[in-house]
């Protein structure tokens, strides 16, 4: 066996997302009313967890800033990943909604798309190499 077939065969036995390195994910938030409370972000990697903030593949909070602000999510593995995130005013660790299902503070999701009803993780949902280098920008709606 030559050392070209031993490297082939070692590269069809693990994938290529599995070789690259875990990177900075970072987000650029605009839009932002003023700069009471905190701005709290989940990452995403399953669908059925989506919007679960307790079962976020990772979390990350800080101060609020007015009109816009960057965060980063550190070491995240290559992969698809969905972003959800508001503007925690009152500081009460929660989104807080009008009837049960209508955002009274800010919010915003990856890819930035128009929804009517729940959010869905594949609207959102984007491929993560590792090492972009441009932050993704979302746009909180109030």
């Amino acid at each position: 066996m030559t050392i070209a077939t031993s490297l082939l065969r070692v590269a069809l036995l693990f994938p290529l997302s599995a070789l690259a390195e875990s990177g900075p994910l970072l987000v650029e938030i605009v839009g932002m009313r003023d700069s009471a409370g905190t701005i709290r972000a989940s990452l995403y990697n399953e669908p059925d967890s989506f919007r679960k903030e307790e079962r976020a593949f990772m979390r990350v909070a800080q101060p609020a800033k007015t009109a816009s602000a960057t965060l980063i999510f550190r070491d995240v593995p290559p992969g698809r990943y969905a972003i959800m995130l508001y503007h925690d005013e009152n500081d009460d660790g929660k989104l807080n909604l009008r009837f049960g299902m209508f955002p009274t503070e800010g919010y915003a999701l990856s890819n930035n798309p128009k929804v009517v009803g729940p959010p869905r993780f594949s609207d959102s949902a984007f491929d993560f190499t590792g090492d972009e280098r441009a932050p993704l920008p979302l746009i909180l709606a109030y």
